[in-house]
């Protein structure tokens, strides 16, 4: 089923779905460098590293939330580290097709990037609902904006009339 010039006209954005791709594009890179972060820590003393880390942007490692970070700094194993980076691999990899696709305009990629969408929905109102950053707010936005596109973008399609071959 193709769709006609003059429909593909009234919704075809490149330059949208281009900034769609590069955004989920950045955050495969982004996940990326975290994983090989957490193989960087491997088979050295997380939880020493945590309290420098504590200590050098001055805060003070008794408190309660710098106290937690240490805390789960020193249960990390090996094995964690390596499950952290393959998540983040796994993540990027899924990613990294996504903005592949969405870059060359297939429609496997926009389901995937309305899907994708819909399910950390729940995840960002209970973020907000603990408290409201720019960040946050940024993250809801950006997210409800494309679920928005993508559903328009895939619905016209499902919507538009074929033409023959």
């Amino acid at each position: 089923m193709r769709l006609s010039d003059e429909n593909m006209s009234r919704f075809h954005h490149p330059v949208t779905m281009r900034a769609i791709a590069l955004f989920e594009a950045a955050k495969a890179a982004l996940v990326l460098l975290a994983g090989f972060g957490c193989l960087s820590l491997l088979h050295r003393d997380v939880h020493l590293i945590a309290t420098q880390i504590i200590k050098h942007i001055h805060l003070n490692p008794a408190h309660h939330y710098p106290h937690i970070f240490i805390d789960a700094a020193s249960k990390v194993t090996d094995t964690h580290l390596w499950m952290l980076a393959s998540l983040a691999l796994t993540y990027a990899i899924i990613r990294g097709a996504e903005a592949y696709g969405l870059w060359y305009e297939q429609r496997w990629a926009e389901w995937l990037a309305l899907l994708s969408g819909i399910i950390y929905l729940p995840i960002e109102f209970y973020e907000l609902a603990h408290g409201v950053s720019w960040i946050k707010v940024s993250a809801v936005v950006i997210n409800f904006l494309i679920i928005i596109y993508m559903a328009y973008k895939l619905r016209r399609q499902l919507h538009a009339p074929a033409t023959a071959i």
